[in-house]
C-alpha cells in the first residue's frame, strides 16, 4: 500500500449519498474547502437501490392501475406491462450503475472526491484506503460529517446463507421477473416492492409478521393496501413469522411457525435497517463502531464539537428527503460555527435546528392506493400527551376523487391538537395522494390555525377538496 501525504480540508464529508452531496454542497456554498469520501457509487442507495430505481419500476404499474379506473381508457390496458422495457427504463434512471453525472456535480460545486474506504482515525482525521491501493490521511479544521446511510438488515435464520435471500438492493435491481416471489415484511419496502413485482407478472407472496402493513401509519392505512394487493393476486398473510428458509434445487422454501411451507422463486427481506458505521473507526472516538450515531438537533454528534451524523445514521428519520433536509441544517450549522457566529438558531423552527424530524416528517408510499402522511398519526398525538381530536372523511366523497378515478376507495384523517387549534399531523390514502402531501406539510410546519386554513380555498374539481371536507368534518364534530 502506498502511503500519501496529509491534506487539510474545512470539511470532510463520509459517503456520497444525498445527504454527503447536500453537506459538501452547503459546506461549499459558505466558502469551505470540502473532500467526499465513497467507496461505491457517487450519489448513494437512493441512486442505484432505493428510490429511484424502486419508483422507476412502480410507475408503470401505478399508471396502467389508474388508467383502469377511467371509462374510454380502461380496455386499451387490459394487457400485462412490458417488463423488459421497465426493467430497460429503471436501468436508465440509475445510469446504468454508473456515476459519472455525480461526480460531475460534485466537481461542479469544487467538492474533492476521494475514491476508497474512510475510516476516522481520531479526533478530526479520516484515513481513506483506495482501490488502488494508496492511502490517504484527510485532516478537517472545522467538521467531519458522517453521512454513510444504512444497509438492510437480514434476520438470524437457519439456512439463510445458502438461499442468497433478495434485499433491497436485489430488489430493485433484479434483470428478471422471478415467477414467484417471497416477501418478508410488513413496512414500506415490502409494500412497494410487492406492488411492483406483482404488476410485473411475480406471483407474490407476502408474509407479514405484525398484524398489518406499514405499522407507522395509521391502521387503515396498510388495510387498503393490502386490499389492493390482495384484488392484484398477491397473497398477503400476516401473523406469520418465518422460522427457516431453504433452497432446493431453483425452489426457495420459507417454513414459518404457523407450519407452513411456501415456494418461490426468491424470497425477499424487508426486514429492517442497520447503520453503516462498522467499519468506520467509531470506536477511535470512543463511540461504538456499528451502532447509530446520537445528535443534537444541529446535526452534532452527543459530546463532540466537530463530528456530525447526518440522514439514516442517526435513526432520527430514514427518508431521503429528510436525509437532505438535514444536510441543509448541517452544512448550515458547520458554516456557521467554521465563522466563529457566537450564538447559532437552534431553537425550533431556527435555521440550525432540524426540528421536522420531531414535528413535521412527510412520508409517501408509492403503493396503490398511494399513502401519504406528515407528522403525527392519532396515537402517537395521544402518546405525547396532546389533547386532539381526528376527524375521518371518505375519499370518495370528493368530486376530484371521483373524476379522477371510477370506484375511487380511500380515506383521510386529520389530526388536531384542539387547545391550540393547528393540525398536528395528517394521513391519507387513494390513488394520485402523493401530490397531496406537501400541502399538508406546509400547514403542520406553519403551525397554520384551523380557523385560517377556512381560507385556504381548493379548486374544484380537485382531490385536493379533500381539506374542506376534512375542517367541515372538524367544525360539525
Amino acid at each position: 500500500m502506498t502511503e500519501t501525504e496529509s491534506i487539510a480540508y474545512d470539511v470532510v464529508v463520509l459517503g456520497a449519498g444525498p445527504v454527503g452531496e447536500n453537506v459538501a454542497d452547503r459546506a461549499r456554498a459558505a466558502g469551505l474547502s470540502t473532500a467526499v469520501v465513497e467507496s461505491e457509487l457517487v450519489g448513494g442507495e437512493c441512486s442505484y437501490w432505493a428510490c429511484m430505481p424502486s419508483k422507476a419500476l412502480l410507475r408503470p404499474a401505478i399508471a396502467r392501475a389508474d388508467a383502469r379506473r377511467v371509462p374510454g381508457l380502461a380496455q386499451a390496458v387490459q394487457g400485462p406491462l412490458d417488463a423488459s422495457a421497465v426493467l430497460a427504463h429503471r436501468d436508465w434512471f440509475t445510469s446504468d450503475w454508473t456515476d459519472d453525472g455525480q461526480i460531475g456535480w460534485l466537481d461542479g460545486i469544487g467538492a474533492v472526491l476521494h475514491r476508497g474506504h474512510g475510516r476516522l482515525a481520531g479526533p478530526r482525521t479520516v484515513t481513506v484506503d483506495g482501490p488502488d491501493g494508496t492511502h490517504t490521511t484527510l485532516t478537517a479544521r472545522h467538521a467531519v460529517a458522517v453521512c454513510t446511510g444504512t444497509r438492510a438488515l437480514l434476520p438470524d435464520l437457519p439456512g439463510l446463507d445458502q438461499v442468497k435471500p433478495w434485499t433491497s438492493r436485489e430488489a430493485t435491481s433484479a434483470h428478471a421477473v422471478p415467477g414467484r416471489l417471497i416477501v418478508v415484511g410488513g413496512g414500506v419496502v415490502a409494500a412497494e416492492m410487492a406492488t411492483a413485482w406483482q404488476a410485473l407478472g411475480s406471483r407474490v407472496t407476502l408474509l407479514v409478521r405484525g398484524k398489518g402493513l406499514l405499522p407507522r401509519m395509521e391502521p387503515f392505512a396498510g388495510e387498503l393496501v393490502a386490499e389492493a394487493l390482495t384484488e392484484a393476486g398477491a397473497d398477503v398473510r400476516t401473523g406469520v413469522s418465518v422460522t427457516a428458509v431453504t433452497r432446493e434445487g431453483s425452489t426457495v422454501v420459507a417454513l414459518t411457525d404457523t407450519g407452513e411451507r411456501v415456494e418461490a422463486d426468491e424470497i425477499l427481506f424487508a426486514t429492517g435497517r442497520a447503520p453503516r458505521t462498522d467499519d468506520i473507526g467509531l470506536s477511535s472516538v470512543g463511540l461504538e463502531d456499528g451502532g447509530w450515531l446520537e445528535v443534537d438537533d444541529s446535526l452534532r454528534v452527543v459530546g463532540s464539537d466537530w463530528l456530525y451524523g447526518v440522514g439514516d445514521v442517526n435513526h432520527r428519520a430514514l427518508l431521503t428527503h429528510e436525509g437532505k433536509y438535514q444536510a441543509r441544517i448541517a452544512g448550515a450549522a458547520i458554516a456557521a460555527r467554521a465563522a466563529g457566529v457566537p450564538l447559532l438558531e437552534t431553537d425550533p423552527w431556527g435555521a440550525h435546528s432540524a426540528t421536522a424530524d420531531h414535528a413535521a416528517v412527510p412520508q409517501v408510499v408509492f403503493t396503490d392506493p398511494e399513502a401519504a402522511a406528515v407528522g403525527l398519526s392519532l396515537a402517537e398525538a395521544e402518546q405525547a400527551g396532546h389533547r386532539v381530536r381526528a376527524v375521518d372523511v371518505d375519499m370518495a366523497s370528493v368530486s376530484g376523487a371521483g373524476l379522477y378515478a371510477d370506484g375511487y376507495r380511500g380515506k383521510a384523517r386529520m389530526v388536531v391538537d384542539v387547545d391550540r387549534e393547528v393540525v398536528l399531523g395528517l394521513t391519507l390514502v387513494g390513488p394520485g395522494v402523493g401530490e397531496l402531501i406537501h400541502s399538508a406539510t406546509i400547514a403542520v410546519v406553519g403551525e397554520v390555525p384551523v380557523s385560517r386554513l377556512w381560507h385556504a380555498v381548493p379548486s374544484y374539481p380537485t382531490i385536493s377538496e379533500v381539506w374542506l371536507r376534512l375542517l367541515e368534518a372538524y367544525r360539525d364534530a
